[in-house]
């Protein structure tokens, strides 16, 4: 079960930096709470806007030194890799465009990474981001969020231990409406960014959300796309990438079956605030997954009635109670899930403290996850400029 800090760990705290998040800024906030919740990290340094009156004023807000508030993430990764107290950890919560060069710098001064989805803005920043990872031999950890929800780990066991047979379908789907009408237009800071090429990268929808569509997928069945055939729109005039992505997909081959899938994602589908499914079929049975309920997991035996599995109630496997905060009956969601990927984390931060690796019971997205979706945009922006043609990720 996922606990607070024992008294040893509480006497030694992960100290952690962030860049990014300050005012005006989502997912930072998210990442703050996250990382608190379990009580393993204390904030302290932040290089929290690239607007330094910003910065300090961010800084101040969440009770931070003035003199570890800084100007630059550069100033940051610098002065801190040189204190004696200096951070252990940083979390990167920027666009897109400023994630490579934000974790070269703190992975290059020693300091363990954990970052924001997706991995950079290019496939070629990605690559050489992986080699500086494998050098520096720190911790890179990509937070997939939703990976760290119970039940999506009690899928993924079932899925191991064959509970489903051999996989053939996946169904994943991630619509939201937020981006309906041209709100990047207006100055709107969430979107302006994420309609941005230069901020974003060259996926939209593909790259905000439909990089965790992929994820969850590949993450509950252990298969990973061989080529995807992509159909990707701009529907809201004006608008510099995409905001609606159909995508079929081929995956690699096991047991001598090769499992087909689709995702659809989309920020133009009116009524869907952030409806994202999962459903998983194979030989025995199939599962459906409700990130807006996501404390139930419904699974289907082949020939018969579905069963209503429930986070904390006598059907949950031993993945799910792992991370598991409280008793069934009282909902756990977002930022539990979040929180699931920091306290694992800092498990493998505390075990290489201690001269050790990373503990081989951890799930946690790494640099390969990362790699592997911005293979996912790179391929739906190719394919879907080639009139969907299917286009085989191992290509790029």
């Amino acid at each position: 079960m996922v606990s607070a800090s024992t008294t040893s760990e509480a006497a030694s705290p992960i100290r952690l930096g962030m860049v990014g998040g300050g005012q005006g800024a989502f997912i930072g906030a998210v990442h703050r709470m996250a990382a608190r919740l379990d009580g393993h990290y204390v904030l302290v340094a932040g290089a929290l806007s690239s607007d330094p009156e910003r910065a300090r004023a961010s800084a101040a807000e969440l009770g931070l030194d003035p003199n570890r508030s800084y100007g630059s993430f550069q100033e940051m990764a610098e002065k801190e890799a040189a204190r004696p107290d200096g951070i252990e950890a940083v979390s990167i919560v920027t666009p897109n465009h400023m994630h490579y060069p934000a974790a070269k710098a703190f992975l290059d001064a020693g300091i363990h990474v954990i970052c924001d989805k997706p991995l950079t803005a290019n496939l070629d920043d990605a690559k050489a981001l992986a080699e500086t990872v494998k050098k520096s031999g720190r911790l890179f950890v990509l937070t997939h969020n939703y990976s760290g929800y119970p039940m999506i780990r009690q899928a993924r066991q079932m899925v191991r231990e064959g509970v489903l047979g051999d996989i053939i379908l996946i169904q994943a789907e991630y619509p939201q409406d937020w981006l309906s009408e041209p709100i990047e237009q207006t100055g709107q800071k969430q979107a302006a960014w994420r309609t941005d090429p230069a901020q974003s990268g060259a996926g939209g929808a593909t790259g905000d959300i439909g990089t965790h569509a992929y994820q969850l997928a590949t993450f509950v069945t252990g298969l990973k796309a061989e080529s995807i055939a992509a159909d990707l729109d701009r529907f809201v005039p004006g608008r510099r990438l995409d905001d609606n992505a159909h995508i079929m997909l081929r995956f690699s081959e096991r047991n001598g079956k090769r499992a087909k899938g689709t995702i659809w994602v989309s920020q133009v589908a009116p009524g869907n605030e952030n409806g994202l499914k999962l459903r998983v079929y194979g030989t025995k049975g199939g599962l459906e997954w409700v990130q807006a309920d996501p404390n139930y997991l419904w699974y289907t035996p082949l020939g018969e009635p579905k069963r209503l599995l429930t986070r904390g109630g006598a059907g949950a496997n031993a993945a799910a109670a792992a991370v598991t905060r409280i008793p069934g009956g009282h909902p756990e969601g977002y930022l539990e899930a979040f929180a699931t990927l920091y306290t694992e984390a800092a498990q493998a931060i505390r075990s290489m403290r201690g001269g050790g690796g990373v503990p081989q019971n951890l799930v946690l997205p790494n640099i390969e996850d990362g790699l592997e979706g911005m293979r996912f945009i790179e391929a739906c922006v190719r394919s879907s400029k080639e009139d969907a043609a299917w286009t085989r990720l191992d290509s790029l």
